[in-house]
């Protein structure tokens, strides 16, 4: 008789404000099981009512945070107790100080730790106590850029796809004068190469389009840098694949995030779709801002 099939857990955890509802609701449509606010010593139960439940929850998200008693001092012990016996993944939702200010300012509530002091306070409390389990996560997103549909698109384009590939990567094209992408696990910089935003016929268009995609990797290098740096994340996915890292990000930049990187991420992800148990998709982060 074959094996039953592993159950899945997925702890989402975060900063307060970071998404963790819209991704609760994103991994629902994908099937999973989600439950909210879950305390930390509820996860081996959970995992032990998933295991016999068997086909019956195959894939359990659980939502912790800082609502949980407990969450700080016993999340990492807990998560570092039950990795290795079960399939344990802990996905980390981060946004810049700013961005998450907005948020609680548009929905006019406090932060859970600030109390006496400012939405700021509470920020740098619940960043400083979250930062070893950060560390310890196995994918991080950084939501400070993307709007509730767009972040359910990238928790789709992570998850929905899983079953067809070891490793799925995301490869982002950003500008740098906005801020390079916190969650990226690496970093390219196309400012190497002449910048079509100074050719009169070209400003106006994207790396999507063909007039500027035949510029940049027509000019000297471009072919030959997207070759060796595809070649050198070759080892780098296939150790991802043994160490069981089941998500990559892949930041590529240029000045304004328009013309160079949009046209070198989607060169490189034509390269790497072509590696077996590699899947890849695109986000071109800054390409609508002016």
């Amino acid at each position: 008789m074959a094996d039953a099939p592993q159950n899945e857990i997925l702890i989402v955890t975060g900063m307060s404000g970071a998404g963790r509802s819209t991704v609760a609701n994103a991994l629902e449509d994908l099937g999973w099981y989600v439950v909210d606010n879950l305390p930390p010593q509820m996860l081996r139960p959970l995992m032990e009512l998933a295991e016999r439940a068997a086909s019956g929850l195959p894939k359990v998200a659980a939502v912790v945070d800082v609502r949980g008693r407990g969450f700080f001092s016993e999340l990492s012990e807990m998560v570092a107790s039950i990795r290795g016996g079960t399939e344990l993944r802990v996905l980390f939702l981060d946004a810049s100080d700013a961005a998450l200010v907005r948020r609680f300012e548009s929905v006019r509530r406090p932060h859970p730790l600030q109390g006496d002091g400012t939405i700021l306070d509470g920020i740098a409390a619940e960043r400083e106590r979250l930062l070893d389990m950060r560390d310890a996560s196995d994918i991080v997103v950084d939501t400070s850029e993307l709007n509730i549909h767009q972040l359910s698109t990238t928790i789709t384009d992570l998850f929905s796809a899983e079953d067809a590939a070891a490793v799925r990567v995301t490869i982002v094209s950003f500008g740098f004068k906005y801020g390079v992408p916190a969650d990226a696990d690496h970093i390219a910089d196309a400012r190497f190469l002449p910048n079509p935003f100074w050719i009169p016929e070209l400003r106006g268009h994207t790396g999507l389009e063909e007039s500027v995609r035949e510029f940049v990797l027509g000019q000297p290098g471009a072919l030959e840098f997207i070759d060796r740096y595809a070649a050198a994340l070759e080892p780098v996915l296939t150790g991802y694949r043994r160490e069981n890292k089941r998500h990559a990000t892949i930041a590529i930049g240029c000045t304004g995030g328009k013309h160079r990187s949009v046209a070198l991420a989607r060169e490189l992800a034509q390269r790497l779709e072509q590696y077996p148990g590699v899947g890849v998709s695109v986000r071109n982060r800054d390409l609508g801002r002016e």
